[in-house]
């Protein structure tokens, strides 16, 4: 179905930030703010793109759906539930007002990510206004036109330092019909072996982790094969498995409430627990870790490189480049090549390419 666009504001946005380019002017581009605290301080004025909202146009029997940034991703979400559909990455909102384009430009996703897909995995095409005031499209609305240098799929975790996301087209998944959590008792080292023997085999995972020495699993899927798969795993059935994936998804748990610095290590799947002092959950079938730690960040780093992984600092309000990433020279040498393509005057986002 189509939908009338009536909140489009392209032209606006791109003559605004035409004429920040003349007067040198950095602009922060600003959604809701749910991730800010990620994504550090504004340095530049602040770029409120939320007025350019609405889903553009949405075809369930495709699969497909277009919507503007601004759109809060929570209509977006109760659009396609309407139809039985769903963001196959299960997308973190950290905020009931979140945009479909901070969460794009964040490029988070959610418990389904090792399963159905990254948020990269379910971008189309995007339009954007660049670094020098023109609006551009790359991409489309199916899988056929992405071809090439994908550049859509480039903006996914880009922050908006590339340009200010106007729209953005993602592939969409059917809502399975059966979903089931459930809970084993196990300490770290057997749940990882466990996950990842689990993942090479027919089952209908859609979640896995490790917190407080009990591995949880979710099954979607058929009413039949959610069933079959239960029986062969066993284990306790979790009464609110859906409360409980929101609430690791949204950092909700008491894990996460306390103040100390909260680091996400990406690692193998299969690395044996990493060790570093303090608290973990093991996510993503063993491929995402989180920690609270005090260690300092060097040595974070380091245990997570040892390993053939990365760390970052996700939550701390000491956060600052020195701790939050390091990367190699040859990677942030392509990332400042790609700022200039796009952004030759730095205008966009500046305080997230120094």
């Amino acid at each position: 179905m189509q939908v009338k666009q009536d909140n489009d504001i392209s032209q606006q946005l791109a003559e605004a930030v035409k004429a920040a380019v003349q007067k040198r002017t950095p602009l922060t581009i600003a959604g809701s703010g749910s991730k800010r605290f990620y994504t550090g301080k504004p340095e530049g004025e602040p770029f409120d793109v939320t007025a350019h909202r609405g889903i553009v146009s949405y075809e369930p029997t495709e699969l497909v759906v277009t919507a503007r940034a601004g759109t809060p991703l929570a209509e977006v979400e109760t659009a396609l539930a309407e139809k039985g559909q769903m963001l196959g990455f299960e997308p973190p909102y950290f905020g009931a007002t979140a945009t479909l384009g901070g969460t794009i430009a964040c490029g988070f996703s959610g418990p389904r990510r090792p399963y159905a897909g990254s948020a990269r995995d379910f971008v189309l095409g995007t339009k954007i206004i660049n670094g020098k005031g023109e609006i551009l499209k790359f991409g489309g609305e199916v899988m056929k036109n992405v071809a090439g240098y994908d550049v859509s799929r480039l903006m996914v975790g880009a922050f908006g330092t590339f340009g200010v996301l106007l729209e953005v087209s993602l592939k969409i998944l059917p809502k399975p019909a059966k979903e089931l959590t459930l809970s084993f008792e196990m300490p770290a080292d057997k749940a990882i072996a466990t996950m990842n023997a689990w993942a090479g085999q027919p089952l209908p995972l859609s979640a896995a982790c490790h917190l407080d020495n009990t591995l949880y699993i979710r099954l979607s899927g058929t009413e039949p094969g959610v069933r079959a798969a239960s029986t062969k795993l066993g284990g306790a059935v979790v009464e609110n498995g859906d409360g409980f994936w929101r609430e690791l998804r949204e950092h909700e748990l008491g894990y996460f409430q306390d103040p100390v610095p909260l680091w996400r290590l990406s690692v193998p799947p299969a690395t044996p627990p990493i060790n570093l002092p303090g608290k973990w959950i093991i996510d993503w079938g063993g491929a995402q870790r989180w920690l609270k730690s005090d260690a300092p960040a060097n040595t974070i780093h380091q245990h997570a490189e040892n390993v053939g992984g990365y760390a970052n600092l996700f939550r701390h309000e000491q956060m600052n480049d020195t701790t939050s990433n390091r990367v190699s020279a040859v990677l942030a040498t392509l990332h400042q090549n790609l700022k200039r393509a796009f952004d030759p005057d730095g205008i966009i986002n500046p305080i997230l390419t120094a």
